[in-house]
This record gives structure tokens, C-alpha cells and sequence, in this order.
């Protein structure tokens, strides 16, 4: 860790553990969705909305200090790029929610299960990160095990849509379904794109 010659507003920490927290609740209800009777899924949708609108939140608190912050602990455009990537991760999720809610769709491959469960873990270990930022420690292997995760989520992208074409659905079907599953891959992307973010400023302040 490089030496500092000025004060820095260590607050920054606790605002991504905070942004990153809301992506385990996210990821919760999503879990859920995949569970429930099509009856159901409207009260939870709601749940996923209130849960995006505390992580829309959280990313501006972040955005609002570093404006404000004469000192910060690590560049500006790093602070931007971190709390947009955590903000997106939860944008794509609360999608894939809604459309399964929209589309009223009735039963859902089980690949979409796999792909849940990827974000599950995804979210749990970047929750677990941002509380090592201060530290900027033992972080690698989170970025490591991220991207394992994506290129397994990957694999059950690609398998899910060759279900789906093979299959026997209906064109209107497939279109809907196709979407959601894409909308969770996006969302394992953009988990990626914080273990990447991550990484670079580990490697800049070490």
C-alpha cells in the first residue's frame, strides 16, 4: 500500500459495503421469484423494485460525497466506475424480475435456477469484498473466484439457449424466456465488471 501525505475520507468504505449489501437482498428475492406461484410474483416484484430503488440510493450517496470530497481514497473516476458497476449488477437483476412478473410466465427452464445461484455467490463474495477495500487485502481471490463464476455462467447461458431453440416451445415462449435469461447473463457480466474494477485499483494502489 503506497504512503499518503494528506487525510482521506475513509466514509467512501462504508457506502460500497452498504451498495453491496442491497445486491444480497436482490439476489434473495430473486431466489424467491424463481420459487413462487405466478400469484405471488407481483408482491415480490414490488419487493425487488423498493430493493432498487435503496441500491438507486445508495450509489447516489456515493456520487454525492465524492462531489463533495476534497480527499478521496482512491481516483475520483475509479470511485465512479465502482458505484456505477455495483448500481448496474443491481439493475439487471431487478429486469429479469420484472420480466418474469410482465410475461406472466408460468414455469421457468431449470437452467435459470444455475444462473441464480451463480449470482447468488456472486453477490455474497462482493458484499464480502467491499469490506475489504479499506484494506485493499487478500483480495484476489475474490476477482479470481468472479470470474470462474462468470465463465460457469457462461456455459449455462449458452446450454439454456440451445434449450430453448431445440425444445418444443411456442416463438412467443422462447422470445420471453430468452429475455429474462439474457438479462441475468448481463447481470453475471456485470458482477464481472466489479471484480475487474476492483482489481485495477488494487493494482494502482498497491
Amino acid at each position: 500500500m503506497r504512503f499518503r501525505l494528506t487525510p482521506q475520507d475513509t466514509g467512501f468504505y462504508d457506502l460500497f459495503a452498504t451498495s453491496a449489501s442491497h445486491l444480497i437482498d436482490g439476489s434473495a428475492i430473486l431466489t424467491q421469484v424463481l420459487g413462487a406461484d405466478r400469484s405471488d410474483r407481483e408482491a415480490l416484484a414490488g419487493k425487488m423494485r423498493d430493493a432498487e430503488h435503496a441500491a438507486d440510493e445508495a450509489t447516489h450517496a456515493i456520487m454525492k460525497k465524492v462531489n463533495s470530497s476534497f480527499i478521496t481514497p482512491f481516483d475520483r473516476e475509479d470511485i465512479y466506475a465502482l458505484a456505477s458497476a455495483l448500481d448496474d449488477c443491481m439493475d439487471l437483476m431487478e429486469a429479469a424480475v420484472d420480466l418474469i412478473y410482465l410475461y406472466q410466465i408460468d414455469q421457468l427452464p431449470a437452467g435459470v435456477a444455475a444462473q441464480v445461484e451463480v449470482l447468488v455467490r456472486m453477490a455474497e463474495l462482493t458484499a464480502e469484498a467491499m469490506t475489504r477495500l479499506r484494506s485493499m487485502r487478500d483480495l484476489s481471490e475474490y476477482w479470481i473466484e468472479i470470474n470462474r463464476l462468470e465463465n460457469q455462467g457462461d456455459q449455462q447461458y449458452r446450454r439454456l439457449l440451445a434449450e430453448l431453440f431445440n425444445g418444443d416451445l411456442r416463438a412467443t415462449e422462447i422470445m420471453k424466456l430468452k429475455e429474462v435469461v439474457e438479462e441475468l447473463e448481463a447481470a453475471a457480466d456485470a458482477f464481472e465488471k466489479v471484480a475487474n474494477t476492483v482489481e485495477s485499483i488494487a493494482v494502482k494502489e498497491s
